[in-house]
């Protein structure tokens, strides 16, 4: 049995900077939280998003104990250097690291006054995986485009994450809503490769924090062809798009545990874990586990949360059982 799992392990930097805990106290803690609840969650390999700094990625491992591996993308956007990665103690291989939108994809305003961009944010990461008894898993680590909104800094150059007027929020949620949209067709685009048709045949996850809940159109974007998604009709029918589709195991998590976030004391799913044809009758549940057994509630002001411990997503995995 081969558990993988998804984790937005929260501006992971070590002490100090512009975005990591203020002192090594503080880190120590954080860092010993995620160790913690990766180690509670059972998981052989686990993709991570919002890693800053890979040797605090290499932190974690350490507090792991036994020989586990890490990489990060190579993508990311210098003003807040954050990426996705893999934590594993099995055996892998990157297979591609993509950033730039597909060919006929047109470039995405994403500020009032700075030039389009033709690219994801923050890349997406595939590595294949050799699980124990010699199969490949493909897995995808993204993180698309947050939903928390922040606008031109003020006075003093300090960042501002509330608007001068509803004009002014308006635009930079159409911005930021743009960009997510053209990041999903993005990762459509690598799964379509990766899968490249054979999808009752290939195991393939795509995972990461996708910003969105399982009914928005960009997750819906990464499913692929409509038809038999799970909790509907046709979910036992086979069909021509099974080769290609991707299917969300949101279903499968127990209702109790169906968030992974909470805003504004909202419980919320914006992260995902999708999985190919191949990979349907070897997970039969999915389930989040929270650091510290709760959450907290987040505002639209990240820098509240600066050298908090551990992190404000919940870890999200499936055990794959053996055929």
């Amino acid at each position: 049995m081969t558990s993988a799992g998804t984790w937005n392990v929260e501006n992971l930097f070590r002490p100090g900077g512009d975005f990591g805990p203020a002192d090594q106290p503080s880190y120590d803690e954080k860092i010993r939280g995620i160790a913690e609840t990766i180690t509670r969650a059972g998981v052989d390999v686990l993709a991570v998003q919002e890693v800053g700094d890979p040797d605090a990625l290499a932190d974690v491992a350490g507090l792991l104990g036994g020989d586990w591996r890490t990489v990060t993308s190579a993508h990311f956007e210098p003003d807040h250097p954050i990426r996705v990665g893999f934590l594993s103690r099995l055996p892998f291989e990157v297979v591609d690291d993509v950033t730039e939108f597909p060919e006929l994809l047109a470039v995405v305003q994403t500020a009032d006054a700075r030039p389009p961009v033709h690219q994801m944010g923050r890349g997406a990461l595939a590595v294949r995986v050799e699980e124990a008894s010699g199969r490949s898993l493909v897995m995808v680590a993204c993180h698309l485009k947050s939903k928390l909104l922040s606008f031109p800094p003020g006075p003093g150059g300090r960042p501002r994450f509330n608007p001068r007027d509803e004009g002014e929020r308006a635009r930079v949620a159409a911005y930021a809503l743009n960009r997510r949209t053209a990041e999903a067709v993005t990762v459509r685009a690598l799964a379509d490769r990766l899968l490249d048709g054979a999808g009752t045949e290939r195991q393939v996850m795509v995972v990461g924090d996708l910003n969105d809940e399982p009914r928005a159109a960009t997750t819906q974007i990464l499913l692929g062809p409509p038809g038999s998604e799970l909790d509907t009709r046709g979910a036992d029918v086979p069909d021509k798009g099974d080769a290609m589709r991707l299917w969300n195991l949101a279903p499968r998590i127990p209702d109790a545990e169906r968030f992974s976030r909470v805003y504004h004391g909202k419980p919320e799913l914006i992260d995902h874990l999708l999985v190919s044809h191949a990979l349907l009758r070897r997970a039969p549940l999915a389930h989040t586990i929270h650091p510290a057994g709760t959450l907290p509630s987040v505002t639209d002001d990240p820098t509240v949360r600066r050298g908090k411990p551990a992190s404000d997503h919940a870890l999200l995995y499936t055990s794959l059982l053996e055929d």
